[in-house]
């Protein structure tokens, strides 16, 4: 049977690689929206050069642009709501952190007081 810090120490590293997710995938969304941004940008700038097709074909740049842009706002809610869920894992973890340290200074305590009392006993046997 597992002890009680055995487990809290399975749940720290569940709920580090759980936050380590979450901030993989918030940077994830990140990278994502500023490569969105950068598309929109890029195509208003090929939009007005001289050699583009922007005059023959103007509703498709801008769509285009549309696109790129409401990808943009909807990677930055994603990453808004994955900082939300760093946030959560953050605290779960640090709570799980505290347990796990309570629970191994307990047992560090029970194991001392442990061998305090086999020493007193074996010099009260060494006594007799």
């Amino acid at each position: 049977m597992t002890t009680r810090k055995e487990r809290l120490q399975k749940l720290v590293r569940v709920q580090n690689q759980l936050k380590a997710m979450h901030e993989t995938r918030h940077a994830g969304f990140l990278a994502e929206a500023a490569a969105a941004e950068n598309e929109a940008a890029e195509l208003a700038g090929r939009f007005d050069a001289e050699d583009s097709l922007s005059s023959i074909f103007p509703e498709i740049y801008h769509q285009r642009i549309d696109k790129a842009r409401a990808r943009q706002v909807e990677q930055q809610q994603l990453a808004r709501d994955e900082a939300g869920k760093v946030a959560t894992a953050t605290a779960r973890t640090n709570m799980v952190e505290r347990a796990y340290r309570e629970a191994r200074m307990w047992d560090e305590r029970l194991t001392a007081d442990r061998e305090r009392l086999d020493m007193v006993e074996r010099k009260a046997s060494e006594d007799r």
